[in-house]
């Protein structure tokens, strides 16, 4: 057992033995007060410094959340709590030397779903091989952490759309105040996440409440443009409180409804996601125009907010295979180039200007893509790869930090190959779990160790020095030359890879509106 003293009050640890390195891991703790009775809905609350020595052995609740549907082969349900979710964890090689770089890892889950508990996130290997402290952050999800209230309940609720976003914050400056206990450098904090957590990301590089509390960000599939108008949330909202039995004059009843049925209400809306979205569904989004998000994150980036931030962003190639491969059988819809076209209008392209998709990646694959891998690529470009793009132009034109950027190539052998460069795939390679069960699914056992080596390292290098270049991958910046590095089993850099789409997507915004 090991024993703390941090400025929030006393913990209690223990170790774990990884590749003949000791981590001491801190599970669990509270930086936020519980978001239950008088808190829902409102933004996170200091906790209270507690007397005596907190257990941090087991794993903390995580936030309210409807069971996985797509959960891989041997999850375990999450046990959540809206009462103790407000909770993260820390890994640490060693509170003595000089303080370490500090890795803040926020987990996706299409804001529905995730924990800082689920093992793919544990972080003692990542911690024992990268020289860092991690720190694994558990915020509110769903309805919980996004439901649109200000118009209802008044400004006490003005940020109900972004109490998600806030936790986050509130984290990230419980690091900055109590970090150096667990010898980590609370003026060197890294964020990265995957998927939503990624897109949460991008979404704090345009929040002005989070300059100065993080030094780089690494955005893993992720994307600064998932939000939604007031008036958008909204119709969220109201759909919400019909699923519940409410209208806008009972909506006060949202504060003391049990969990439960919020969360029965919330499936029901995920499923009419799932129907009218054939990408991901996204029933709750954060909001702009909000006090905390007061203009979409990527003006406020153009504009030069975290400007001085470092940024490591990539995408995986085939970031929709998922939605095509696994989408349920009673689902299937044979037109794909409709639903390519139905895609590709949510992301600004006009109906009459997809066949220009199309014929874009024909000059970039000498041939014309096929049904399947047509609208698998118009959800990796429309969700994930283009978003990155212009992160990275308007991040150029603001003038501040270092860029840097990468096309994970790597093919799944899963399902007979069909899922490819996957989303999520990354994940195990950068926390160094490729041999682990939770792994399986994608990985076979045939993912190259050297792949997660370089990634874990580059990782860790950007945590601490601003650049992911190590002695094994030299890794320039992301300039004029749109330079990327390929991450494969033989990694290499290319100058603007998939160049033909990019020009694609930047002609067709340049478009005037019909």
């Amino acid at each position: 057992m090991t024993r703390l003293s941090t400025p929030g009050g006393s913990v209690r640890g223990n170790s774990v033995e990884t590749a003949g390195t000791t981590v001491q891991r801190f599970l669990g703790i509270p930086y936020a007060a519980p978001p239950s009775g008088a808190n829902r809905f409102r933004p996170p609350v200091p906790v209270v410094p507690w007397t005596g020595v907190l257990d941090c052995t087991v794993p903390g609740q995580a936030a309210p959340q409807n069971p996985e549907s797509h959960a891989p082969p041997g999850s375990m349900p999450r046990s959540w709590s809206e009462e103790g979710c407000l909770n993260l964890n820390v890994w640490t090689p060693g509170t003595d030397g000089p303080a370490r770089p500090v890795m803040v890892w926020i987990h996706g889950g299409a804001y529905l779903m995730g924990a800082n508990s689920d093992a793919m996130y544990d972080g003692a290997r990542l911690a024992a091989a990268a020289g860092v402290v991690l720190v694994s952050v558990n915020y509110r999800l769903g309805a919980l952490g996004f439901l649109h209230l200000a118009d209802l309940l008044g400004p006490d609720y003005g940020d109900s759309s972004n109490l998600a976003l806030l936790d986050q914050l509130a984290a990230l400056r419980w690091v900055r105040r109590n970090i150096g206990a667990f010898g980590g450098d609370p003026h060197n904090v890294t964020i990265f996440g995957e998927s939503a957590g990624a897109a949460a990301i991008g979404t704090l590089l345009g929040m002005p409440a989070s300059e100065g509390l993080f030094r780089r960000a690494i955005m893993q599939s992720g994307t600064a443009e998932r939000y939604r108008r007031p008036e958008e949330s909204a119709r969220i909202t109201a759909a919400f409180l019909e699923l519940c039995g409410l209208d806008g004059s009972s909506a006060k009843e949202l504060l003391t409804l049990p969990v439960e049925r919020l969360l029965k209400a919330q499936a029901a809306l995920e499923r009419r996601a799932a129907v009218e979205s054939f990408a991901v569904p996204l029933p709750f989004q954060p909001t702009v125009g909000t006090p905390s998000l007061p203009v979409p994150p990527l003006d406020a980036v153009h504009n030069g907010t975290n400007r001085g931030v470092d940024l490591l962003i990539g995408t995986n190639l085939n970031e929709g295979s998922f939605a095509v491969e696994m989408r349920p059988a009673s689902a299937a819809d044979p037109d794909y180039p409709a639903r390519a076209a139905a895609v590709l209008s949510g992301a600004g392209v006009p109906p009459e200007a997809a066949h220009g998709y199309a014929e874009a990646l024909t000059r970039l694959l000498g041939t014309a893509p096929a049904g399947k891998e047509l609208l698998e690529a118009a959800i990796a470009d429309s969700l994930y790869r283009q978003p990155s793009n212009r992160l990275l132009a308007a991040r150029r034109e603001a003038a501040g930090g270092k860029n840097f950027a990468y096309l994970f190539t790597w093919r799944s052998p899963a399902m007979g190959g069909k899922l490819g460069a996957c989303h999520a795939l990354d994940i195990p390679f950068v926390f160094r779990h490729l041999d682990t069960p939770e792994a399986a699914f994608l990985t076979r056992g045939k993912a190259p160790q050297p792949l997660s080596d370089a990634m874990s390292r580059a990782w860790a290098a950007f945590a601490g020095t601003g650049t992911p270049g190590t002695e094994h991958l030299a890794w320039p910046e992301y300039g004029p030359q749109r330079t990327t590095m390929m991450l494969d089993g033989e990694s290499r850099l290319e100058a603007d890879p998939r160049q033909e789409v990019r020009e694609f997507f930047e002609a067709v915004r340049l478009l005037p509106a019909s």
